[in-house]
């Protein structure tokens, strides 16, 4: 029988090294604000239920996300990640299964690698599973810290951490898969005995091990994914990641890009095979592309329909409108 399974996605923080009056979560990446990649990824591993933490400008936030379906809790002072969890506690009174925590400023997740992560709990059963990453530079981040056998011993914030700890290049990815029955039971025992004076969600893998408690170790093979989009700089990057990806899909499909470095392709927008895209074209809403189009430099083209063999003339700048082949 399948567990079930539920979702926690953390946005309340103001994100002040975006230097924005913007919420941080809600600056766009690729045609979409950031947590809005984050619940579509969520959808697709199909939680019973997903709560969103609300905080800074919740109103705002929360008006954003009316079309997906989930719930909202919000932490009204910001005490750290798990006092956020902690506001999620009512929305799951009486409930059993598994949650799986992260961040709504990691739009560059994969669903495939939260399938794993959760696959890895239950086959392990564990109690409690961290999602890691080795990076080159770990400044910013949480150390993984292990015993022996490489098991998980405790994960140290860098505010906290010794010189030695420092060094560490495993980190946390700020993903975890809990057991409903512990999170809750467990974020009530933490302190706020840290440099931050805040209740700490990692500070729950000490107390899971001191009650005897599996703790499972899930290792994300790529760095890319789990960056957490904190500044501006982090921002572009995450914009260039997923043109990427969806240009790299769309060309494996039989679409050919020239320089596709420059090309934009919003998810929404459909393309059929041998259609042949020119440098700087951006290609949004609900867009539709026939097989063997031809589209110029510099297109830009929103809600239209160009039909099969159809050629657009280079810098077109069109809006729902039919373009037929002539």
């Amino acid at each position: 029988m399948r567990e079930s399974l539920f979702a926690i996605v953390l946005a309340a923080g103001k994100g002040t090294r975006m230097k924005s009056d913007l919420p941080k979560v809600l600056h766009p990446v690729f045609f979409a604000p950031m947590v809005c990649h984050v619940l579509e990824t969520i959808g697709h591993l199909n939680p019973v239920e997903t709560v969103v933490i609300t905080g800074h400008q919740a109103e705002k936030v929360e008006k954003a996300l009316e079309d997906f379906p989930v719930r909202f809790a919000r932490q009204n002072v910001q005490m750290g990640t798990g006092h956020a969890v902690l506001m999620a506690e009512e929305s799951f009174k009486d409930m059993t299964g598994t949650v799986i925590i992260l961040c709504g400023d990691t739009p560059l997740i994969k669903d495939t690698t939260l399938r794993a992560m959760v696959a890895g709990h239950h086959s392990q059963q564990s109690t409690l599973s961290v999602m890691t990453t080795i990076v080159d530079d770990p400044a910013n981040y949480g150390r993984i810290v292990t015993d022996g056998q490489n098991s998980i011993k405790c994960i140290v914030e860098e505010k906290d951490a010794s010189p030695s700890e420092r060094q560490i290049r495993e980190v946390n990815a700020g993903i975890y898969c809990v057991d409903l029955s512990f999170l809750f039971s467990a974020l009530r025992q933490v302190g706020t005995d840290n440099k931050q004076g805040e209740i700490y969600l990692t500070d729950i893998v000490g107390i899971a091990r001191k009650e005897g408690h599996e703790v499972g170790h899930f290792v994300c093979a790529d760095p890319l994914e789990i960056t957490g989009v904190n500044s501006r700089v982090e921002l572009a990057q995450a914009n260039v990641i997923m043109q990427q990806r969806r240009n790299q899909e769309l060309m494996l499909a039989g679409v050919t890009m020239i320089h596709p470095d420059s090309i934009f392709v919003e998810k929404s927008v459909t393309i059929g095979q041998d259609t042949e895209i020119h440098s700087h074209c951006l290609l949004e809403g609900s867009t539709v592309i026939g097989k063997e189009c031809h589209l110029g430099p510099f297109c830009h083209l929103n809600n239209c329909q160009v039909q099969d063999r159809a050629i657009v003339n280079s810098f077109a700048k069109l809006s729902d409108q039919v373009i037929a082949c002539e």
